[in-house]
């Protein structure tokens, strides 16, 4: 444990200041670099000491992506070349040129309230790639004036609204690339078997490794891609959006079981897994609350029980309306409604995004409803 003299950014300053004498390779990175890293570092500790945080770790190579951090705006020199690419100036590196997909405050429109603050570099499958960090003034939104949806998180509809819509999307991967990448696996497998325990990995297996993770990353933006112009949309659309408060780190866990006490249905829990992994409904609600918010509407998130089994008609939940994963017929005799299973469940989730609203007042952002009492009938 380090002496409470030491345990200053301006002690930790000092030492990797010498760190980077005594050390070739560390005096290689940009010094600004070596602050970011150092300040991060440093904060994790104080999370400990404060007991709001466990220890620090270290991170794994092959886990973690590269990055480069670059603090400081100024250093960055950003000048816009034409209508596709840009330039700026990395320390240690020189000028180096970027596509430019994104408008920058730089230059005549750079202002104090409007300007870039630094930049990280990051290493991805297909290439490194530039990210900027943007300091703007935003004005306060104006309430959103739209209607209001309640959203059902699905495989088959990955999102059921309960205006009776739904937001598909095909197969990330074409058939050439899917048949691709399975066979990349299978070589990676062959070559793993050959490898010697302990052995690094060839340069063919590396190289396997490299091809897996471009289709992957090909597949990832994709799917980023869907998802930021479906949010969009829907932000722009409506002014409250109901959404259930789902479990999902609990809902991907292994069924696998012990020797002892083996699961059952394991392999179909898995393809389940995995289906729900590849739709990313965390990163879904997660553009959908900022996206929202920063137009003038509300995320609210509602409990998920019986939200698929009770008629959004009605009100009433009987045992079999649900007839099979697509259909939901009320078998309350005074109802009888027939409907599609998901966009009942969004219309109930609706609903009681509203009474949740409607008991805590509509103050903006994202509201969490733990205790929600059933949901009234839909009004068509």
């Amino acid at each position: 444990m380090l002496p409470k003299d030491k345990r200053t950014l301006g002690a930790a300053d000092e030492a990797i200041r010498q760190g980077r004498k005594d050390l070739p390779w560390l005096g290689v990175l940009p010094a600004q670099a070596a602050q970011a890293v150092l300040k991060t570092y440093f904060q994790a500790w104080r999370n400990c000491w404060d007991g709001r945080a466990q220890a620090p770790a270290f991170k794994g190579r092959f886990r973690s992506r590269m990055t480069v951090d670059i603090p400081q705006g100024r250093d960055l020199q950003i000048v816009r070349l034409n209508r596709r690419w840009g330039r700026m100036r990395v320390p240690k590196i020189g000028h180096v040129r970027f596509r430019w997909t994104k408008g920058l405050p730089v230059g005549e429109r750079a202002d104090k309230g409007n300007r870039v603050t630094g930049a990280r570099l990051v290493k991805e499958a297909d290439g490194w790639h530039v990210v900027f960090r943007v300091q703007s003034e935003v004005p306060e939104p104006a309430p959103h004036a739209g209607p209001t949806v309640g959203i059902d998180r699905g495989i088959a509809k990955p999102l059921a609204l309960s205006d009776g819509t739904f937001r598909d999307h095909g197969p990330w991967l074409t058939r050439g690339e899917a048949e691709r990448l399975r066979r990349l696996e299978k070589t990676k497998d062959r070559r793993c078997r050959a490898r010697k325990p302990g052995e690094r990995n060839s340069r063919r297996l590396t190289r396997t490794y490299g091809q897996i993770a471009q289709l992957r990353a090909t597949a990832k933006r994709r799917v980023v891609d869907w998802q930021h112009k479906t949010t969009t949309d829907i932000a722009e659309t409506f002014s409250r959006i109901g959404l259930e408060d789902l479990a999902i780190t609990h809902m991907v866990k292994s069924v696998r079981g012990t020797v002892e006490a083996p699961g059952r249905n394991v392999r179909q829990k898995a393809g389940l897994n995995r289906a729900i992994s590849g739709e990313a409904w965390g990163r879904t609600v997660t553009m959908l609350e900022y996206k929202t918010a920063d137009r003038g509407g509300i995320v609210v998130k509602v409990p998920a029980p019986n939200t698929s089994r009770r008629c959004s008609a009605c009100g009433v939940i009987v045992l079999g309306s649900r007839e099979t994963q697509a259909r939901f017929v009320c078998k309350n005799p005074g109802c009888g409604f027939e409907g599609n299973a998901d966009t009942n469940a969004g219309r109930n989730i609706d609903h009681a995004a509203g009474q949740a609203v409607s008991g805590r007042g509509d103050l903006g952002g994202t509201r969490s409803a733990k205790r929600q009492p059933p949901t009234r009938p839909h009004t068509a």
